[in-house]
């Protein structure tokens, strides 16, 4: 029964335009019938908890029911997720404000709610000051890049800043961040972040899951769900070791960046221990959290928080390295769950 409540959700939800281009697309390079191809697609949203558009990200048109239980989907990952950061818990995460407060030591760069705002002029100064010329307004609860808007700080003074926010339904401006020039080298568009992937053992121990770089394709954003790029980093090195990946399935994957040519595969990302050290110190922090997608940039100066998710993506997880992974969750969720009773 819980299994058909998600499908009704995954109707719900789905982007019913994608969903008919996709289908039109493996009905067409595949020579699959559009009928039992539907039917795949409902039966294994069904049976293996997946949204509509993950059966073609998944790539579950040509895998073995085998691999099919290999991979983690929405339904999978909304249960595992819910364990692992309880409801009453992740608002240390789910809201913005709350975040840049209790880990503002990780920080690089200057972030203020409204509030502080209103309560002190010198920090509106300060923010207005900044060296990159540039504020980003966010909202508390904004999620995969969406309500960000970029402005230049030249236009606005403390007034017209807090009256801005008022009138936009900002809770959060932010210094905007000028990244390490070779990520700058890489993809100047956008800030492209390094997604890390961390989890607290059954004996309370930070072990990373995975690591990528997110990678901006002329967006001024660098989330996968706005068009960019994925790509694996060796968690050791902090060199990518294989192609960048987009979320959309019908594109090709690349090793080389498509815009500014710059070689993807080989990358080394900047002060790589220094960002293992922030996530091993910042994941000890509230324990009560124990899986967590941090976003890290990287500027001339050293590593810094921009965020930290508790619903990360499994879509960035998994794709860029062509594998699905649950098995990896579920042998925490199991130890867990020995632990807890």
């Amino acid at each position: 029964m819980i299994r058909l409540l998600y499908l009704l959700y995954y109707f719900k939800q789905n982007d019913w335009h994608k969903y008919s281009t996709w289908v039109k697309y493996v009905c067409r390079i595949y020579n699959k019938s559009w009928f039992n191809l539907n039917i795949d697609v409902i039966y294994s949203s069904i049976k293996y908890n997946i949204s509509l558009l993950e059966y073609f990200q998944f790539r579950f048109f040509e895998k073995t029911e085998e691999d099919r239980y290999k991979w983690a989907g929405t339904g999978y990952m909304y249960e595992y997720q819910k364990l692992m950061n309880p409801l009453d818990k992740r608002g240390v995460l789910d809201d913005k404000r709350l975040f840049y407060k209790l880990y503002r030591d990780f920080m690089i760069h200057t972030v203020v709610d409204k509030q502080e705002l209103i309560s002190s002029q010198s920090l509106a100064n300060n923010l207005l000051a900044s060296k990159s010329g540039k504020l980003v307004f966010k909202v508390a609860d904004g999620k995969c890049g969406s309500s960000v808007e970029f402005r230049n700080s030249s236009d606005f003074s403390f007034g017209t800043l807090v009256e801005f926010m008022d009138k936009n339904n900002y809770d959060i401006v932010e210094e905007y961040v000028n990244q390490h020039q070779l990520l700058n080298q890489l993809s100047p568009s956008a800030v492209n972040t390094v997604r890390i992937f961390s989890q607290l053992t059954d004996e309370d121990n930070v072990i990373i899951l995975g690591c990528r770089l997110r990678i901006s394709v002329n967006s001024k954003v660098d989330n996968m769900a706005a068009g960019n790029l994925a790509a694996p980093i060796d968690d050791e090195t902090g060199i990518i070791n294989g192609p960048a990946v987009y979320s959309d399935f019908t594109k090709a994957s690349e090793t080389i960046h498509p815009i500014t040519g710059v070689q993807i595969v080989g990358f080394s990302v900047p002060y790589w221990q220094e960002i293992l050290s922030l996530v091993q110190d910042a994941h000890k922090r509230f324990p009560e959290n124990r899986s967590i997608g941090w976003d890290i940039v990287v500027t001339d100066s050293g590593p810094g928080f921009i965020e930290g998710n508790h619903d990360w993506c499994k879509l960035v997880w998994q794709l860029p390295v062509n594998k699905g992974m649950k098995n990896i969750l579920e042998d925490h969720r199991l130890r867990y769950l020995k632990n807890v009773r």
